[in-house]
């Protein structure tokens, strides 16, 4: 599913007009993306959790040459389903 088919979506499901709709998928995720930058987690019941992680630099291989590099240190997201995400996703298979 593509943001496109989120507002399509939104669209045949509210009644709202297609620039209305577009103007409020944006709203979400530019309010998701926000709340994530501060490093705050994003918790949504019935589906999961949005957390970002740090990650130390470590030491890694360059697969080319095989020598030793920095992997410099940074931040991850990382999503975990929720129970209930994760029984529909099971009961539908």
């Amino acid at each position: 599913m593509t943001k496109a088919d989120l507002i399509e979506n939104v669209y045949l499901t509210t009644g709202f007009s297609k620039k209305e709709s577009a103007e409020i998928v944006e709203m979400v995720f530019d309010l998701m993306k926000s709340t994530l930058e501060d490093g705050e987690k994003i918790k949504i019941a019935g589906f999961g959790n949005f957390v970002v992680k740090e990650k130390a630099s470590r030491r890694g291989r360059n697969p080319q040459t095989g020598g030793e590099i920095e992997i410099s240190a940074r931040k991850i997201l990382t999503f975990k389903p929720s129970q209930v995400l994760k029984a529909a996703i099971n009961q539908a298979s």
